[in-house]
Parts: structure tokens; sequence; C-alpha cells
């Protein structure tokens, strides 16, 4: 089942503040943003755009803080897919490649975001940013494609 979205402004460009506070306002606004899109609350589809949002905005607060600056959150809006992405603006800090993801141990208390994040995405990855980085991921649209392509 496709969802029906018409929009005369297909892309969401937020800068937040760096703190548990701003990682839940992305979560929230992203959520906002794609039921004004037509992905409505409890789909799938912005279950899933939520998690994804909440890990990446999550690491961005705590691994890619920086003092005094912020992060920034976007979504566009794809023929069949919802784009995210989060940079922050700490450069010394890199993500491990998609292919270097690995479970933590059981007794772990973090390290399963990115994990959750390549369960749920179509694709994802990180690409530079100066200064920092931008991790991104797709989501499809359809709720019975939202399972990863490509593994």
């Amino acid at each position: 089942m496709s969802t029906q979205i018409s929009t005369p402004d297909p892309e969401l460009v937020l800068r937040l503040s760096a703190t548990r506070c701003g990682a839940r306002l992305a979560r929230h606004h992203a959520v906002r943003q794609l039921h004004a899109w037509g992905v409505h609350h409890g789909s799938g589809v912005s279950d899933t755009a939520a998690t994804v949002v909440a890990e990446l905005a999550a690491n961005a607060v705590t691994h890619g803080r920086v003092p005094g600056r912020d992060f920034e959150l976007r979504l566009v809006l794809g023929a069949d897919v919802v784009r995210i992405e989060v940079s922050d603006t700490r450069s010394e800090r890199r993500l491990p490649a998609r292919e270097d993801v690995i479970a933590p141990g059981d007794d772990a208390e973090s390290g399963r975001g990115l994990l959750l994040v390549e369960m749920l995405a179509r694709a994802w990855g990180v690409a530079p940013r100066s200064p920092g980085k931008t991790v991104w991921a797709d989501i499809a649209l359809a709720a019975d494609t939202a399972s990863a392509e490509g593994r």
C-alpha cells in the first residue's frame, strides 16, 4: 500500500539545540511534517521514521555535540522515500562505516542505535560535512517495502 502525498514544499530543515530536548523536538517535528505530507501519525511509516529520527538525533546530541553549536534535521520527501538527515558539527568523531557497525555485547547499555537504523531504513550512510558529518537514512513510504534493500 502506497501513501499518496501532495505538498508544495517537499523539504523541512530545522536547526535544534544539541540537547536531549532538541533531540525530542526533532522527533516531534518530523512526525508533524510527515503528517502534513500525508503520512499519518501512528502509521508504520510514521513510526519507523520517528524511531530513525530519534536514534540519529540522540547520536548527534550525545556523540556529535559541540558546545554552543546546534544540530540540523533535514527531511526530504521523494517519490517513494523520505530521506532523513541529521548533521552535527563535531569533526573529530566519525561514525563507523556502514559495513563496520557491529552488535554490542549483551550487557552493553548502548551501541544499538545504528543497528536499529540499519534494520529500519531502506539505505543509510554517513557523509562528510564542513564542519562535522551528516548521517542519512531513507525510509520507504510504502509500509510493505520498509525493509532494507541490497544487503
